[in-house]
Parts: structure tokens; C-alpha cells; sequence
């Protein structure tokens, strides 16, 4: 199984409100759509450099 390391981009275009902007809301699709259809194809990581940095944001949003 292929490894794929998830940025702190990507978490934030999955977890983040609707955008308000068409690109910001097609990277938000785009990413949803590659969740839910392509992620058990791989072993996912993340980096304690994507958890800090998502630590750091705002708490009550997340």
C-alpha cells in the first residue's frame, strides 16, 4: 500500500466551513470527494508539524 503524507492544507480545505470564494469551495469539494473515495487506498500520515500548526488554530472553529 502506497503511503500519502496529508499537508496541513488539506486537513483545513476537509474540516473548514463552506468557503465563500469558487476556488476555495472547489478545493474544499475536491478534497471532500478524495476522502471519501480514495483514502482507504492508502496508509495516510501526518507530520507533528501538521499537528502543531493545526493545534494553533482557532480552537472553537475546529
Amino acid at each position: 500500500m502506497q503511503t500519502v503524507y496529508l499537508e496541513t492544507s488539506f486537513i483545513s480545505y476537509l474540516t473548514a466551513r463552506p468557503s465563500r470564494t469558487i476556488i476555495g469551495a472547489a478545493h474544499q469539494e475536491i478534497t471532500r470527494n478524495w476522502w471519501s473515495r480514495k483514502r482507504t487506498a492508502f496508509e495516510l500520515r501526518i507530520s507533528e508539524l501538521v499537528i502543531r500548526e493545526c493545534a494553533a488554530g482557532d480552537p472553537e472553529a475546529a
